[in-house]
């Protein structure tokens, strides 16, 4: 009974610093990055002081907020806009990528001869591509639409093929072996395994497509025209 007892005194110390750790870790979750932002606007605001650099080229972090404040309306209604874009845009970069890594993962000979070019569009600068899109497309939602799917599109496609094949082959085999379709294959083993694949590259997409949303609407010189954040 004793030695049980001394054991127990010989934990309590490290629960106890283990608790300790595991609190300073949850209060540093939101303490540190909000030091780091608040020494961050203070160098930018000291930055502008010191320098005396005009406004019009970078604003003090009280013009921004003053600014953020008087115009609130203008800028949501311009936020929604841009978020519109970017939501649609990563739901169909979503249906897109899926689909064509589906069927890339049903047949070989189809990803061999589309995967290139997938490849081909995701490393041509938007600003390229844009112009084209400009030309061609008349509606300008349609148009921004577009030029945010392109950029979102790749990295659902390519994580997403990634992990349906890189299915473990013995348990293909043995769903092979139980007499399992293809579409049971795909949609008990391959799917899921997939699924850590599919999200990361859904938190990749998901910021890409911002990206490609405020870039459309920049090169579209569509700013002035209440048409987003641009």
């Amino acid at each position: 009974m004793t030695a049980i007892e001394d054991t127990a005194l010989k934990l309590d110390p490290e629960e106890a610093r283990r608790a300790r750790q595991e609190r300073l870790e949850r209060i540093g979750k939101w303490v540190l990055p909000l030091a780091i932002m608040v020494l961050a606007i203070w160098v930018w605001d000291r930055i502008c002081v010191w320098n005396e650099i005009p406004q019009y080229i970078l604003p003090r972090p009280g013009v921004v907020l003053q600014t953020l404040h008087s115009d609130a309306g203008l800028l949501f209604s311009s936020l929604l806009v841009t978020l519109r874009i970017t939501f649609l845009s990563l739901l169909l970069a979503v249906i897109g990528g899926v689909g064509l890594a589906v069927l890339f993962a049903q047949s070989k000979w189809v990803e061999m001869s589309f995967f290139p070019f997938a490849i081909v569009l995701q490393v041509t600068p938007i600003v390229a591509i844009f112009p084209l899109i400009n030309i061609y497309v008349n509606n300008q939602t349609v148009k921004l639409l577009l030029c945010a799917w392109i950029v979102a599109f790749f990295p659902i496609l390519s994580n997403t093929t990634l992990g349906l094949n890189s299915v473990d082959r013995n348990l293909r085999d043995l769903f092979k072996l139980n007499g399992a379709t293809r579409w049971q294959q795909l949609r008990y083993l391959r799917l899921p395994a997939a699924m850590p694949y599919f999200l990361g590259g859904l938190k990749i997409a998901g910021g890409l497509s911002l990206i490609g949303a405020v870039v459309a609407e920049f090169v579209a010189g569509a700013q002035g025209q209440s048409s987003g954040l641009a």
